[in-house]
């Protein structure tokens, strides 16, 4: 996958995660910062319940995009989901649990994507 396609994904992930009213969606372009993933996705659920349902909404929306590379760790009740789609990390929190890891300050270097 080329970073076109990976800002693709990304901008697909974004919109599964507003359209399952995610709150403050963010996608930091890391490519110049990780050799992990070229974007990482941030946002919140307001509960346990919605987080799984916004889960689940992005592993519809990337199965339809024929994105077999799902993986999907923690549980909802957690406060934290991860979903790796191989150049794209999705992290799903809870807000107590997003103010915590703070993961927008630790890539503070990464642009945002608009």
């Amino acid at each position: 996958m080329n970073t076109t396609d990976s800002l693709v994904l990304a901008k697909l992930a974004r919109q599964a995660l507003i359209d399952k009213k995610a709150v403050d969606p963010v996608v930091l372009d890391v490519r110049r910062l990780s050799s992990v993933a070229d974007f990482y996705l941030i946002a919140t659920g307001s509960s346990a319940p919605h987080l799984k349902a916004i889960g689940e909404e992005l592993h519809h929306k990337l199965q339809t995009a024929h994105l077999t590379r799902n993986r999907r760790s923690g549980e909802a009740n957690s406060g934290w989901l991860v979903v790796d789609c191989g150049h794209i990390i999705v992290h799903l929190f809870l807000p107590h649990t997003r103010e915590y890891y703070a993961l927008e300050e630790l890539w503070s270097d990464a642009p945002r994507v608009k």
